[in-house]
């Protein structure tokens, strides 16, 4: 460790801090835990060897969830995976659980609607936050989630009247 280098005393608090959201998200991206943990243990060391590469436009935490989700997007290509959520659903479908629903309705949404809901809701970010993560305008995320919410009402209606 650098001594008196305040990004990695910060990325350090991170680590300890919010381990458990970038775990939680990973795996929601990935499907696995062993691969989730694969992919923080990843996105924190590359973030930690280039640390200083970091240009302060956001928070630090956002530029580490946008090395987080590229990390988990690339593990998701090498290692198809239904992921968490699919899985999740089907174990929940099984047992009549009316959370696998939720679930399966997430699973269906187009991938940046499912990115900035797992953001926002298994992350807790704020949407400046998930803006500088996903690379994209704090309106667009707005709009992101406004698109995610309706079409996760619609298809849960679908199935509650269907």
């Amino acid at each position: 460790m650098v001594a008196n280098d305040p990004r990695m005393d910060e990325l350090e608090a991170l680590y300890r801090d919010r381990h458990s959201h970038f775990v939680r998200v990973a795996r929601a991206l990935v499907g696995s835990p062993e691969a989730a943990h694969d992919v923080v243990q990843d996105a924190f060391a590359a973030a930690v060897r280039s640390r200083h590469d970091f240009r302060g436009e956001g928070p630090l935490e956002a530029w580490l969830w946008r090395i987080l989700v590229n990390r988990a997007r690339a593990t998701s290509r090498e290692r198809p995976t239904a992921g968490l959520v699919g899985q999740e659903a089907a174990s929940a479908r099984r047992n009549g659980a009316h959370a696998g629903n939720v679930l399966a309705a997430v699973a269906a949404l187009p991938e940046r609607q499912r990115l900035a809901v797992f953001l926002r809701y298994y992350a807790d970010l704020d949407y400046r936050s998930i803006a500088a993560a996903l690379g994209v305008e704090v309106g667009t995320v707005s709009a992101t989630l406004h698109a995610a919410h309706a079409a996760l009402r619609r298809l849960l209606t679908e199935e509650v009247t269907g």
